[in-house]
Formats: C-alpha cells, sequence, structure tokens
C-alpha cells in the first residue's frame, strides 16, 4: 500500500511530495470520487481525481509506486482517463484582466461573478 501524497507525487500529477499533501488536504485529490487525506492508501485499480493548475485529471492506479520515477516510467503506472483540454480558441475567448490594472470595480466583480457562475 501506498500513501495518496506520495503516489501523485511520484507520477509527477504534483511537482513537489508537499504540495500533492497540500492539494489533499484541499480537497483536491479524490480517491473513488471521495476526499482524501494525505495518508489515505491507494490501491491497484483505484480512481484517482486531481486538480492540477486549472484541470483536472481523472487516473486509474495500475502499479503502485512510493519514490519518484521518470517521465516515461511514470505514465505506465496510472491509465489517463482526463477529459480533453479546453481548446485554444475557447482559452483565448475568456477575458483576462491586464497585469497591474488593480483591483476591479464593483461592475466588473459583478461580471466576473457571472461568468464564474456565482
Amino acid at each position: 500500500m501506498t500513501r495518496i501524497d506520495a503516489w501523485v507525487w511520484a507520477v509527477r500529477l504534483y511537482k513537489t511530495r508537499s504540495a500533492a499533501a497540500d492539494a489533499c488536504r484541499a480537497g483536491h485529490v479524490k480517491v473513488n470520487d471521495v476526499s482524501v487525506k494525505p495518508a489515505q492508501t491507494v490501491a491497484v485499480g483505484d480512481r484517482v481525481r486531481a486538480w492540477v493548475h486549472h484541470r483536472e485529471y481523472v487516473v486509474e492506479v495500475t502499479e503502485l509506486v512510493s519514490k519518484r520515477v521518470g517521465a516515461p516510467r511514470a505514465r505506465q503506472c496510472y491509465v489517463d482517463h482526463s477529459p480533453p483540454p479546453p481548446s485554444k480558441e475557447i482559452l483565448a475567448s475568456i477575458p483576462r484582466r491586464d497585469r497591474g490594472a488593480g483591483r476591479p470595480t464593483k461592475r466588473e466583480r459583478r461580471q466576473i461573478d457571472q461568468l464564474r457562475g456565482r
């Protein structure tokens, strides 16, 4: 058995083990659709959902590793069931504020909340 924070770090979903543990604590890592703590064990056949850099990864565990391995070896430890990333057209259509433009006004905040569905 391997800890979930060590496994997602070992297969390179997260850059550091502490980042993987923080993601588990924040609820960004789920095993079989259940939020888990960093010490939760993972077994072969489990389905892991991880939210990394504004993208969801859905992987099925095929091999347990507890030490970080190279990228080609890491890809052999899981089967990727992730949805495809959004197209470049969709990413380009998302409005973005210029860096250094200051805080959004009340009107802009309402528009941002409306876009995010809040």
